[in-house]
């Protein structure tokens, strides 16, 4: 998995194809197949409310991937599951709702009030007086600020997950009191609920701690909340949470909460035998084998998340725009998210933008203007550049031929699908694409040192505010774009969306730097994909929730009557 950063997780099982309310049911076992529209207005996790949930038991869930040994959420090596287990025992300070609505946590911020002024934002937040560390620090300002110093960028021995938005604050400091932080912004910021979500612990702020004192060790005394760590078991790969003593606000409901690493087929089988509470269940046969299982409640709903092909626009063969922007003509996503989808109840709208999802306000298909399902002008394209095709079909130009890599991270029938398609569609125009597999395990290795022509991968959002990290995606110096592509010009373009003043205004921006950046023809935005889990009857707040992912820790429970 990808580190998890403020626009969200690139997965290395973003490499799996077939894929992460209102309301008290969670989706039921069955029903019509539904789209990512309307999935994405109806999230499935059975939300209830705190009164409607059982006070005690237990319940014992799965990490998505592993336990990972950076316990830091903040840190470049966490990962989405380090989220996870972040949230259980740290404070939650901002959270939000499945359609991506901020929501101030009153146990520690009683306010949190944004100024404008003179094009600069001011946000002044109200920090509960009753809010302290397990170690008996108060949180108060001195959190704020740490949270701050560690994640802005300008001490370069901090090495965190990302720096957007962070990197625009002017300075954090003392308010009326010990217990108000002003945050006071370079620039407007409209996405300020972004920030201090969570909190770094003063005692982490320094390089050392920060960086390496959480492996291996989650820190309890650090954390905050209605929860607080029981055991870790790193031999046998598990998290157990219970009920902090040290905590003022709403207790959790449940007595304990563990989380533990398997593997996916594990998963399945510790569900079906009672030892999980609940599990992904993100391909048609896993789904299947879920649904055997009486009275499982089968949760689905659209994730918010955007999964690409790459290009690695510094391959020799690769370097011409003519080829790349081919290869996306020649691309059917509609055949690729039909193969992902199958047996899944799930179909969607294809995205075109890599910024916002189709149901977010400002979203435009930014895709259309520069790639179009074509396979007949993908072949005048490459006539046009230069390329024949041989006695073999494959093109060749200047005694090269036409072909280049696509690696395939995992092997199973769903990405060994995808990846023929691809081949024959891409054979159709007289390329020769060769698949290479490698295991899962060496996604990021492949990322990283850019040991691809082309490549599957994924974002996923942990907030709404896509707009405000367009360059993580774009830009030609991020480390989240090793296609390649871009220049100074549209890097300038992408960094000025965020220094407009209004959230409409950088919507606009943002299409416009978007479909120059597309048209680059280093990313291909394919699907979002769903999000499917089976739970255990009864399981409140948990499942398939779109931006509420993860949930307040003390919602979590069995809902009465269950």
């Amino acid at each position: 998995m990808r580190r998890p950063i403020r626009r969200g997780a690139m997965t290395a099982a973003v490499a799996a194809l077939a894929l992460v309310l209102a309301g008290c049911g969670g989706g039921g076992s069955g029903g019509p197949a539904q789209t990512g529209e309307s999935l994405s207005t109806t999230p499935s996790y059975n939300a209830q409310p705190y009164e409607n949930v059982k006070d005690g038991g237990q319940v014992t869930l799965p990490f998505r991937s592993d336990l990972n040994p950076q316990f830091n959420y903040f840190q470049g090596d966490s990962t989405t599951d380090t989220r996870l287990s972040w949230a259980f025992y740290n404070p939650v300070v901002i959270s939000f709702t499945p359609t991506g609505d901020p929501v101030v946590n009153p146990d520690y911020v009683t306010k949190a009030e944004p100024v404008d002024s003179s094009g600069k934002t001011t946000v002044t937040y109200t920090i509960n007086p009753k809010a302290v560390f397990n170690d008996g620090t108060p949180i108060d300002w001195r959190a704020f600020e740490s949270t701050w110093k560690a994640n802005n960028g300008k001490d370069t021995a901090f090495i965190p997950s990302a720096t957007d938005g962070y990197d625009r604050i002017a300075s954090v400091t003392r308010g009326a009191d010990d217990r108000q932080a002003v945050v006071a912004f370079t620039g407007p910021n409209p996405w300020w609920p972004s920030l201090f979500n969570y909190l770094v612990h003063p005692k982490a702020a320094t390089p050392d701690v920060f960086n390496k004192g959480y492996l291996n060790n989650p820190h309890a005394e650090w954390g905050a909340g209605p929860y607080t760590v029981a055991n870790y078991d790193k031999q046998n790969a598990t998290l157990t949470f219970e009920r902090n003593p040290k905590w003022w606000g709403k207790k959790g409901k449940l007595d304990r909460i563990t989380l533990v690493q398997m593997e996916q087929q594990a998963k399945i089988n510790a569900f079906r035998n009672g030892q999980l509470d609940a599990t992904e269940a993100e391909s048609a046969d896993f789904l299947a084998q879920a649904r055997s299982v009486p009275n499982a409640d089968i949760r689905i709903s659209g994730t918010p998340a955007n999964y690409l092909l790459m290009l690695n626009s510094t391959t020799p063969i690769l370097k011409d725009p003519a080829v790349r922007k081919a290869v996306f003509d020649t691309i059917d996503r509609a055949q690729l998210a039909k193969i992902a989808f199958q047996g899944l109840d799930y179909t969607e709208d294809l995205s075109g933008s890599l910024t916002l999802q189709p149901y977010q306000k400002g979203y435009q298909d930014n895709l259309a203007s520069a790639v179009t399902f074509d396979p007949e002008a993908a072949k005048q394209g490459l006539d046009a550049a230069g390329w024949v095709a041989g006695p073999d079909g494959v093109r060749t130009k200047g005694g090269q031929k036409l072909t280049f890599t696509y690696v395939q991270t995992g092997d199973t029938p769903t990405k060994r699908a995808s990846s023929g398609a691809m081949v024959a569609m891409l054979k159709n125009i007289g390329v020769d694409l060769q698949v290479r597999v490698v295991p899962s395990t060496d996604f990021s290795k492949v990322l990283a040192n850019k040991e691809f022509d082309m490549v599957f991968l994924g974002f996923k959002s942990t907030d709404p505010y896509g707009v405000a990290y367009i360059c993580q995606q774009y830009c030609s110096d991020s480390t989240l774009n090793s296609s390649g592509t871009g220049s100074p010009e549209l890097d300038a373009e992408l960094r000025k969306v965020n220094t407009l003043p209004t959230a409409d205004e950088q919507y606009a921006a943002a299409a416009a730097a978007e479909k120059k950046a597309l048209a680059t023809y280093g990313v291909l935005p394919v699907y979002s994909g769903p999000s499917i889990w089976a739970t255990k009857p009864g399981l409140a707040n948990w499942g398939s929730a779109l931006f509420a992912f993860p949930p307040l820790p003390e919602t979590l429970g069995w809902q009465n009557g269950s």
